[in-house]
């Protein structure tokens, strides 16, 4: 039988801390920096995105290079937690940094200053993260109780994601006190810094390395590479990786610019009406709902100036969040039962026919631009502890194959693919826009592209979707052939353990 290694509540949940204040930085970057830069920071926008493009593409070349460091860190605290400990100062300290806008200085100076903090920022950030994502791959050998903790730790992570997209902006124009947002941008990261601080704290303090390797030799990272190569289930995870995380940063885009521009302005305001989110032109309001911004001034036969499309996003985005978090609770029970691969084809199969679906939707159909968010999270959900899960099987699979561990290097190259899909993503939105579509951020009204950000928001994800499942069509690691992993693995591991006695 699979040896058990249980986790406490404490635990796991103490695990999730870490990467709940990572995504302090994480959503803020994909959701805000690039207005940070142009429209507080002041660059350019050709400035902006060499400075948004570059600093990510050293952060996936940085994850291996910190993987192998990782592998090779010996300290009575383990190889993993102490990475997560001694960058959480420098993290806090950089992330106020990066968003602190110098008084006075020339755009040449402003560039270098963006450019060196965003940089070290990405850096810090490999540095904490692929050490904390591979920790959660020797807390336990248990495959069951990787896909709670991991469970555990995307519930956090969303948690965190509805805070950054539901309070960042709130906060900024709090403390800007009415027109100083460079101000206001440096309190609020301030305060989200320090939260990050004691949350890292948190997860080194309360979770332990269990999985030691079953063997004292030692390899060079040429070694690991070359076995990793060998691996045909990372072969796979790679590819999927990168294909998943460049549907996350390109329908991102897609959707803000669908809620902006195709979804009719009309219908969104009736929908926010019935919510009673609506006063009249002139009329003042007061309330919590107000602070935050989600108010819409105005009436029916005048919205082109209106919030009525960041209100009702916000709540699109808000919803689809708060579902993910309660269905995540299903990840492990659905796992356990049926296995980590057969759930996570079922999810990224109905996510792709969820896509396909959104695209049919007309543009004053608000309830099904809803429910189709609805579903969307609730067939999604699952998949996101189960993929993370998953990785842990392949550096299992490793050292079952070739009786060595060396789940730092798994973890840094699927941090590669993860972080050059976002790049890419990102990326490959704007290319199709401007490709397929003729797209010119002077007519973001233009016909050709608004059927381009419907069809971008649509089909092109739905297309990515079903990449995604064919790739995990092909995934090896089934149910029984990880719990014979496992146990086999668990044995090894005893016998180690007795022959070092």
């Amino acid at each position: 039988m699979n040896n058990p290694q249980k986790l406490s509540f404490v635990e796991k949940a103490g695990y999730s801390c870490a990467d709940a204040g990572a995504n302090f930085v994480f959503m803020t970057m994909i959701l805000f920096q690039t207005n940070f830069y142009t429209d507080v920071f002041g660059l350019t926008a050709s400035a902006a995105a060499a400075i948004l493009l570059w600093p990510r593409l050293w952060d996936a070349v940085a994850d291996p290079i910190v993987g192998i460091l990782a592998d090779r860190t010996d300290t009575r605290w383990g190889k993993f937690r102490p990475w997560v400990l001694f960058t959480a100062v420098p993290w806090a300290v950089v992330m106020v940094l990066a968003y602190t806008t110098p008084k006075g200085w020339s755009m040449g100076a402003l560039i270098a200053y963006a450019a060196i903090t965003n940089t070290l920022l990405m850096s810090i950030y490999s540095m904490n993260n692929m050490p904390y994502a591979a920790l959660g791959g020797v807390m336990t050998g248990d495959i069951n109780e990787r896909t709670k903790l991991n469970s555990f730790r995307f519930i956090a992570v969303n948690a965190a994601q509805f805070i950054v997209g539901g309070f960042t902006l709130p906060l900024v124009a709090k403390f800007a006190a009415g027109s100083d947002r460079q101000h206001g941008w440096q309190m609020t990261m301030t305060i989200w810094a320090m939260l990050c601080l004691v949350l890292f704290v948190i997860t080194f303090a309360t979770t332990k390395e269990r999985i030691k390797p079953t063997t004292r030799e030692k390899s060079s990272p040429k070694q690991d590479f070359t076995d990793l190569l060998k691996n045909n289930p990372w072969k796979v995870m790679f590819a999927m990786t990168l294909v998943h995380f460049a549907i996350l940063s390109f329908r991102g885009g897609a959707l803000y610019n669908y809620y902006h521009h195709f979804a009719d302005r009309a219908a969104m305001f009736d929908f926010v009406q019935k919510l009673g989110l609506v006063v009249p032109a002139g009329a003042s309001a007061n309330g919590l709902m107000e602070t935050l911004g989600y108010i819409v001034h105005g009436d029916r036969a005048e919205l082109a100036n209106s919030n009525v499309a960041d209100v009702f996003n916000s709540i699109i985005n808000m919803l689809g969040t708060a579902v993910t978090i309660i269905v995540i609770l299903l990840s492990a029970p659905l796992a356990q039962k049926y296995g980590k691969k057969a759930v996570a084809i079922a999810g990224f199969a109905l996510s792709t026919v969820n896509a396909l679906g959104f695209y049919l939707l007309a543009p004053t159909n608000t309830t099904g631009m809803v429910l189709f968010t609805v579903v969307g999270s609730i067939v999604y959900a699952p998949t996101i502890p189960l993929v993370w899960a998953i990785f842990a099987d392949v550096a299992d699979y490793s050292e079952w194959r070739t009786g060595r561990r060396f789940t730092g290097m798994v973890f840094a190259t699927i941090g590669f693919a993860l972080k050059s899909g976002l790049a890419l993503g990102s990326a490959g939105f704007l290319w199709i826009m401007a490709g397929i579509f003729n797209y010119d951020t002077k007519l973001p009204d233009a016909l050709s592209a608004v059927q381009g950000y419907r069809a971008c928001s649509g089909l092109v994800v739905g297309v990515m979707f079903g990449i995604c499942t064919l790739l995990l069509l092909t995934y090896q690691l089934n149910k029984r052939v990880t719990i014979q992993m496992a146990d086999e693995l668990a044995e090894r591991r005893k016998k180690f353990a007795a022959q070092a006695n």
